[in-house]
């Protein structure tokens, strides 16, 4: 029983990213880049490694998909005044725009996931759903800290 709620969760998230990417064409953002926006929009001045946790993603990942939404003019990047070696992500004039319709898609999923729901059961999905990530948080930390150790010492090593 219990693979199945993933399962179901995984159909979820494919059939509302499908159709929300055709949606995000017009912006030519390319699959997930709307996430790192629509974030970067919500939380201005942001870092990257903040990003990364938020969106439960790693730091490469992140790099890379920042990297490429400063060249489409989605987002930009400025040095931080309290840790030099940090940079902050602030939204474009592009990003807002494409925000107001991003965050539209978002809606529109939403209510029709959540469509002949009561107030009571979205509020209980919603508060599973939160456990749920919670509960799967701690192993993503635990693979998250792991693979940092692991890296720190190939570095390591390479230095001998």
């Amino acid at each position: 029983m219990d693979f199945r709620v993933l399962r179901e969760i995984g159909m979820i998230a494919r059939c509302v990213n499908t159709i929300a990417d055709a949606e995000y064409r017009q912006f030519s953002l390319e699959k997930g880049q709307f996430l790192y926006v629509v974030r970067v929009c919500e939380h201005p001045g942001i870092n990257q490694e903040t990003l990364s946790n938020m969106l439960k993603v790693d730091r490469s990942t992140t790099a890379k998909a920042v990297g490429k939404l400063i060249n489409q003019g989605y987002m930009r990047k400025e040095r931080s005044q309290k840790d030099k070696r940090s940079y902050k992500l602030y939204p474009t004039p592009r990003a807002r725009q494409a925000f107001t319709v991003l965050r539209g898609v978002e809606d529109r999923a939403a209510e029709s996931a959540l469509q002949n729901f009561t107030d009571d059961e979205r509020m209980m999905v919603l508060t599973l759903l939160a456990k749920m990530r919670k509960n799967v948080e701690h192993d993503w930390e635990s693979m998250k800290s792991v693979k940092k150790k692991h890296s720190s010492e190939q570095e390591f090593d390479q230095e001998l």
